[in-house]
Parts: C-alpha cells; sequence; structure tokens
C-alpha cells in the first residue's frame, strides 16, 4: 500500500488559493477611500471638500441660550472661526430641546451637603435646505446627556446645571457637525 503523492493533491489547491488572493486583491484596489474631513479633491471634476460645503451653510437664529451655545458652536467649527456668508447657497433649520432630570434622589437627614446627581440631555434636530430650490438636502436629529452634581445650595445647583448645558451643548455642536459632514459629503 502506499499513500498518494501529497504534491500532485495540494497543486491544484495551491492553484485555487492563489487565484482566490488575487481576486480578492483586485476587488480592494477598486475601492477609494478618503478622509471625510479632507479640503483636496479626490480626482478632477470632484466637488473641493467638506470644509468648504460646510462653511456654505447658514444657520437660522435660534431663541433659546442653550440653543444658542449650539449654534455659536456650529458656526465656529463650519467657518473656521469666521462668521457665517453674507448669502450662503443652504440654510439650516435648527431646533435644540433641553431636559433636565434627576438621577439621583438622596435624602439627606444631616446638615451635610451632599449632592444629589442630575442629568441634562439636549436634543438637537437640524434641516438643510437649498436657498435657490427650497428643496430639502439633509435632515437629521441627535442627542447627548451631561451628568452634574445638584448641592443644596441653590446657586450652585443652578450654576452646576448650566455647566452641564454648556457641555452638552459642545458636545451636541460636534455631533451635528459630523453628521451634517455626512450628509453633505454624500452629495
Amino acid at each position: 500500500m502506499s499513500l498518494p503523492d501529497a504534491r500532485n493533491s495540494a497543486g491544484p489547491v495551491r492553484v485555487a488559493a492563489r487565484l482566490a488572493f488575487l481576486a480578492s486583491l483586485a476587488l480592494a484596489s477598486a475601492c477609494t477611500v478618503r478622509p471625510l474631513y479632507s479640503d483636496g479633491p479626490v480626482s478632477a471634476g470632484v466637488e473641493a471638500g467638506t470644509a468648504t460645503q460646510l462653511a456654505s451653510i447658514n444657520i437660522k437664529p435660534i431663541n433659546t441660550r442653550y440653543g444658542q451655545e449650539v449654534r455659536n458652536h456650529l458656526i465656529f467649527m463650519f467657518n473656521g472661526g469666521a462668521g457665517q456668508q453674507a448669502t450662503a447657497p443652504y440654510t439650516m433649520d435648527l431646533a435644540v430641546a433641553a431636559l433636565t432630570e434627576a438621577s439621583l434622589l438622596a435624602e439627606v437627614t444631616s446638615k451635610d451637603d451632599e449632592p444629589t446627581a442630575g442629568a441634562v440631555t439636549l436634543t438637537g434636530t437640524y434641516v438643510i435646505t437649498d436657498v435657490k430650490t427650497g428643496k430639502r438636502i439633509a435632515a437629521g436629529k441627535r442627542n447627548v446627556s451631561a451628568s452634574f452634581d445638584r448641592p443644596r445650595q441653590e446657586f450652585a445647583r443652578m450654576r452646576a446645571e448650566r455647566d452641564a448645558e454648556n457641555r452638552a451643548a459642545r458636545e451636541l455642536a460636534e455631533l451635528l457637525r459630523l453628521a451634517i459632514a455626512q450628509d453633505m459629503s454624500r452629495g
């Protein structure tokens, strides 16, 4: 009894494996990857980067303090520290809602100022429209939560809540910028 020659039976398997590897390389080479925030064009004829598109959006005024915080951060991030354009091709309607909740209710019987916990949740909804056509370009909704301590002292509690609103506004603006950049890069 003799065993079959291992070289002869492994030959077709090796050839098939090599062909599969070459086919996967060909598929992978067809993929294009580009950074989301790139300013340069991918190739000739392709529109300039996302930063230019973000700078072409005017954000409409908003009435609440925390909404104004989000709007100001977005304007700063969209325009690199400059103000909005006088005439931009896109406008953005921004609505920001806040919800303050008590995360922990601890009954304190001593004279110690033991804090309880709270959380501020900001929800931002946006709609981007083309000024010329009135066509809706993008829409989305994001929310962010920030926690804070609630001491017995009223001013300290109000200040902690406002600081949490400010932190949530910064984070919400960052999330909205990323979502809008993704929407605008898709076309």
